[in-house]
Parts: C-alpha cells; structure tokens; sequence
C-alpha cells in the first residue's frame, strides 16, 4: 500500500511527486498532482482489504500510477504498451447504446415520408405519428428514473434495450397492419426508451471522478447524436436496396449484439468489477466528492418540488427537449417542404448538424470539467454551458427563418444543434449534483416534462405548417422559449447539493 503520511507532507507543493513506497503486499504507487490545489483530505476507507485515501479534492489533473501503469483520463500504459481503462471500456458501451438508441428513433423520420405517401397521411397526422413514441416514453421516464436508482443502470438500461429492438423489429409490420398497431408500436417503443437517460446518468456517475464526468457524458451523449447521423443516413439507402423494413432490422441485430457485449462486460459499481485495477479503483474513489455520499432516505416529490433549483431543470429539460424534437422530427420534412429536395438529399442535410453536434458535445463536456479544475465553481460551470446551450439555439433558429437556400439553412441549424449540445454540461449534469441520492427519480420528473414538451411541440409543428403555410412561426416561438428559459435557469440554478 502507498504510504500516506510521506504524501500528506508534501500536500502544499504545487508540482508533488513522492517517490514510490513499498507496501505489505508490494504495490508500488505513485500519486502526482500538477498545478492543483488540495481542498480536503477526508475520510480513509477499505477497498479488497487495504486503506486507500477516499475523499480528496483537488482542481487540476489527476494522474495516478500504480503496479506499474500510470493512468490518464481514459487509458492506461503498461510495460511499453496500451490498455484501455475499465472505466472507458463502460462509457464506449454506453456510447454506443446511446446511438442505437437514437438511430432506432429517427429511422422513423425517415420511413414516414414513404409511408405517408403510400397512405396518404396529412400532415398533422404526421405529427401525430411522429409524436406517438413519446407517449410511452414520457410515462417510463419517472419509473425508469426509480428502476435505476434502485436496481442500478445496468439491468435497466439492458431491459430497455432489449425491449426497444423488439419493438424496432416489428414496427414495418405494424404499420402495413394499420396505423392503431403502428402507434401501440412506436408507444411501446417510447416506454423501453424512457430508462436509457437516466441508466446512463447513473452508471457514469459511479463509474468516473467528478472531474471527468462532464467528458463522460459529452462522449456518451456524442453516441446519441451519432445516432442520428447513422440512422438519417443509412435508413434511405438501405430503404432503396431492401425495402422500408431493412433499417429496422440491421438495427434490431445490432441491439442484440450490444446487448450481449453489455451483460458480460459491465457492472453497476466500479468496486463490483473484477478486472479494475486498484490504481483506477483509487482514483474514481478520490475524485468523488460528499455530494457522491448517499446518506438518509430519499427525499420526498413535495420536497423536490418545494424546491427552485429543482424548477430549473424541470424548466430547461422542458425547453431543450421542445427544439431537440422539433428539429429531430421536422428536420426531412422541413427541407423537402421548404427546399423541395428530394428524399436522400434531406436525410443528408438533415444528418450533417446532427454530426457536429457529437463533436460539439464532448467540447462541451471538456471545457465544462476545465473550468471546474481550474476553480470556477460547480454552479459557476453548470450557468455558462446552459447559457450557451439555450441562447445560441436561439439566435440561430431566429436567423434560419431568412434563409433561402437549403444550404444556408443547414449551416444555422448546424450551429443551433451545435450549441444546444452544451446543456449536457448543465442541467443534464445538474441532476447529480443537487440530488445524489435520487438523481435518477428526478431525472425520470424533468424527462416527463421534456416528453410533454417533445410531444406538444412535435404535433404543434404539424398543425403549424398546415395552419400558417409556413415553418418560421414555431422556429420564432421556440427561439424565445430558449431565451427565457435561459434566464429563469440563470436566477434558480445551483451547482450546490440541495437534497
């Protein structure tokens, strides 16, 4: 074990790096910390039977070596070589749920222009369909929330998985059926779905350090905007070659393999893996801080409710999931409505700002955790990525409303996904840090909120388009809906546990 006590003395130097210390099973380790400062040296706790430093918190890299191998962010290096943390082999298999997740969603964006035209839906029933998924999804949200603070994410978010790629294998069935079994389908669909958010949360706040889970998210959160890439792009083509029902069934098969990797690879609980070395063990321990602690029984839903940073992120998931889902849904239509391009041509225009909106999500999550070591508060961090998050969707959804070329109208809706990819670094992380304990529950409250909003706003657009004659009146509501959320979010929002 790595002598403590030759540590602590050493504490107050900016550059710390104390020799390596034999312990009495022979771990050599070597704990470095560059341009940090030291906040608290806690509790010491008991990990496979040896004392470990359990509560420090420090502003600045973290880098920790132990049994030969020094451990970066997500990779480690052994004897001249590269092994991938266990941590990062969880946030890839997240990730990639998390793009399964959404391509399954928005291959539906894609098959209803076909389907509509084979049955002649209007356009309001388009939003209808559209929308149908969210039904079931917005009543699993709060008792997925519940499942995973219980259970944890792993079990849950595999069921979800599972149940969401049988509903994706026999959605093409249920819409040549009628449109009843296909609206059962898509609602069934949106009730698997609802546990993935939270299950994911949940899992990434056990498995990293406070100081790297703003990248986690943004990097599993990059899977899911990924997804929309994948699912805009490849549905037509494979549409094409094998009909409308070959997307639905690559991506079944590919939530089967997942979901296989997943069951054998994963654990709710670092400490519960058997292949984690000590050395990263360790530093996902130290870098938790009280606010990780669950002590006492859950608050009540009065009590959450009692409380205005609790509104906050009520508010701002209502807001982000109201221009997400308008632009997720309305996005193929809009061009070949707007534009008059063909099918192909708007699933790609369609795809390229979902793209740099993974990219644009992990910066997110990156500048978020550097403003953090660099000792800008938690709710200092958490108002600067929400308010890029909301007020620059804004002003691009405003300028998108005076474009005349197809474009154009994709480098402003580009920019607008682009920044609304912050508000993973804000409310979305937000959860965690005011309620621990219950982060889950609320997550699946605020999603039902966001659910509601994603299915007003998604039939709203329809009934819109087919009232007015045109898409700017809904981009110019939703602009400012981002505008005073933005400024609500900004008075009532903490970075602080409050629960």
């Amino acid at each position: 074990m790595a002598a403590v006590a030759p540590l602590k003395s050493h504490l107050r130097r900016a550059h710390l790096r104390p020799a390596a210390h034999s312990g009495p099973i022979g771990l050599a380790a070597t704990l470095s910390f560059r341009n940090s400062q030291v906040k608290k040296w806690g509790s010491v706790c008991t990990t496979y039977g040896e004392r470990v430093p359990a509560a420090i918190r420090v502003c600045g890299a973290v880098r920790c070596t132990a049994e030969g191998m020094e451990r970066g962010l997500f990779v480690g290096r052994k004897e001249g070589g590269f092994v991938a943390a266990e941590r990062f082999k969880v946030v890839a298999l997240v990730a990639a749920v998390m793009c399964l997740c959404n391509a399954d969603r928005v291959v539906m964006s894609v098959a209803i222009v076909p389907l509509a035209a084979k049955y002649g839906w209007s356009t309001a029933f388009l939003g209808i369909v559209q929308s149908s998924f969210l039904w079931g999804y917005m009543f699993s949200s709060v008792l997925g929330g519940a499942l995973v603070d219980r259970y944890g994410g792993k079990k849950v978010i595999a069921w979800g998985a599972a149940l969401w790629s049988l509903a994706t294998l026999v959605t093409p069935w249920a819409a040549n059926h009628s449109t009843n079994s296909l609206l059962a389908v898509r609602a069934f669909f949106g009730l698997a779905e609802g546990v993935a958010l939270p299950a994911m949360n949940h899992l990434l706040s056990r498995w990293f350090p406070n100081h790297e889970r703003a990248t986690a998210v943004g990097l599993s959160m990059g899977g899911f905007q990924l997804g929309n890439v994948v699912g805009l792009v490849l549905a037509p083509l494979l549409m094409q070659s094998i009909g409308i029902s070959g997307p639905f069934m690559l991506f079944t098969a590919l939530g089967l393999l997942w979901l296989v990797t997943w069951s054998f690879r994963v654990t709710n609980d670092p400490q519960e893996c058997g292949t984690i070395s000590k050395s990263e063990l360790w530093l996902i321990q130290a870098g938790k801080g009280d606010s990780s602690v669950i002590k006492g029984s859950p608050p009540s839903l009065r009590h959450l409710l009692s409380k205005l940073p609790t509104w906050a992120i009520i508010f701002a998931n209502f807001t982000n999931n109201w221009g997400y889902f308008v632009l997720l849904s309305w996005m193929p239509v809009y061009f070949k409505t707007v534009f008059d391009v063909n099918l192909k041509q708007a699933a790609w225009f369609s795809a390229v700002p979902w793209g740099t909106m993974a990219l644009s999500g992990y910066i997110a999550g990156a500048a978020s955790d550097y403003l953090i070591k660099s000792g800008y508060s938690t709710t200092s961090a958490r108002k600067i990525m929400q308010s890029i998050g909301f007020i620059g969707p804004g002003i691009a959804l405003l300028c998108l409303n005076h474009v005349r070329t197809p474009t154009i109208a994709a480098v402003f809706l580009t920019a607008a996904l682009s920044l609304s990819s912050f508000s993973q670094a804000g409310f979305l992380l937000n959860m965690q840090d005011i309620a621990p304990q219950c982060a889950g529950f609320l997550h699946g409250i605020s999603n039902s909120a966001g659910t509601l909003a994603a299915i007003i706003s998604t039939i709203g657009t329809g009934y819109f388009v087919q009232w007015l004659g045109s898409f700017q009146a809904f981009l110019t509501l939703t602009a400012c809906l981002y505008f005073a959320t933005a400024i609500f979010w900004n008075l009532y929002a903490t970075g602080e546990r409050v629960f």
